[in-house]
């Protein structure tokens, strides 16, 4: 092990100690009060039967919990929860589970406090997650790995800054904005990853073309169609123009998927073109179209599920409560299989895009040598 690797592990292992310690301390950073349960009491249960005769059972339960922060630090705190089975909008709380609590004014001058749950602090869980995926990031991929995370946390910071531009500005388009973001990602995480190389620069300029040119198609389509099946009701909170949101959505939504054909194809060929410099270019397009077709499919059925997943949920609530087949698939289906859909012709176009552009670069490099 070289000096400069311990010295990487013990910022690794010092940033994982100090942000178990923060979020397990954090309560006097937040505003709004924090209560942990320590005690749970179940009263009594309800059968209700709704117009589907679809059964229910709603619960009553009394917890009691122990302000974490604020003025009221250390004191005990009822707080009635009802919940049901279903567990839809609601949940059963635990032994341990801190939650966001507003208190009644009119009880803090007695022993015990009354109060109304808001929601629950999951800090401490989300960390777990992060560092595991941090983790296996860096075991598997190593300085890649680690680049990879750099790229991550860049990317989410600068996609952060876009959106509160947008809020902030409403005379700035959105999709302008996600636009130069897209841009701004695929250099930033390309180059991170994959270094200043001809293999990367093939990427960058194949994916860029891909998901812009993918982003043309849908919008001529929709266009065309006159947006006839899309069914923005899950938009419906929305006060900027739901047309806009959704192509926004589709660009970012397609990114992901686009640079991964985009660096496979690149590295394929050149990885080809580095194992045998005078391979001729046909042997190349032939091999880059055979990698292209196997990981079509691939990648297209995971852009598919990626989408469709987030929409489990919302389809069972609707066949459990006996809307047709036909009709629960358009409420909550149309948006993501248009996005689905949008991404996949992506990736088809970034096949032929990144090989005839990774051949490019390949012969100028091929032409200095």
């Amino acid at each position: 092990m070289t000096y400069k690797q311990m010295i990487l592990y013990f910022i690794i292992a010092l940033c994982f100690a100090v942000s178990v310690f923060f979020v397990n301390h954090n309560y006097s950073f937040y505003e709004r009060s924090i209560a942990e349960v320590i005690k749970t009491n179940l009263e009594d249960t309800t059968e209700i039967t709704d117009i589907y005769d679809n059964e229910d059972h709603l619960f009553t339960q009394h917890i009691i919990a122990k302000l974490k922060n604020g003025e009221e630090k250390g004191q005990l705190i009822h707080l009635t929860n009802k919940y049901s089975s279903s567990g839809a909008y609601d949940q059963e709380y635990r032994v341990g589970n801190e939650l966001f609590v507003l208190i009644d004014t009119n009880t803090e001058e007695s022993t015990v406090l009354t109060g109304t749950i808001k929601d629950v602090k999951r800090d401490k869980q989300v960390l777990i997650i992060a560092w595991i995926f941090i983790f296996t990031l860096l075991i598997v991929g190593k300085k890649q790995g680690l680049f990879s995370i750099i790229s991550l946390a860049v990317n989410g910071v600068l996609l952060s800054y876009a959106l509160d531009v947008f809020i902030n500005k409403s005379n700035i388009s959105l999709l302008l904005i996600c636009s130069i973001s897209v841009i701004i990602f695929t250099v930033i995480s390309l180059l991170l990853v994959n270094g200043l190389n001809e293999k990367t620069y093939a990427a960058i300029v194949a994916t860029i073309l891909g998901t812009f040119i993918s982003l043309l198609i849908t919008y001529l389509v929709m266009w065309l169609t006159a947006e006839k099946g899309l069914r923005y009701e899950e938009m419906q909170f929305l006060t900027r123009p739901y047309q806009m949101v959704f192509m926004a959505g589709v660009l970012l939504g397609s990114l992901g998927a686009v640079m991964d054909v985009a660096i496979t194809m690149s590295s394929s060929i050149f990885g080809l073109y580095e194992n045998n410099s005078n391979i001729p270019v046909k042997a190349l397009k032939a091999s880059g179209l055979d990698i292209g077709k196997d990981i079509m499919g691939t990648m297209t059925n995971i852009l598919f599920f990626a989408y469709i997943s987030g929409s489990i949920p919302m389809l069972v609530l609707y066949l459990k409560n006996g809307s047709p087949l036909a009709y629960t698939l358009s409420m909550n289906l149309s948006l993501e299989l248009a996005r689905a859909l949008a991404g996949g012709i992506g990736i088809v176009l970034t096949i032929p895009i990144g090989l005839y552009t990774t051949i490019f670069f390949v012969n100028r490099k091929r032409a200095r040598t």
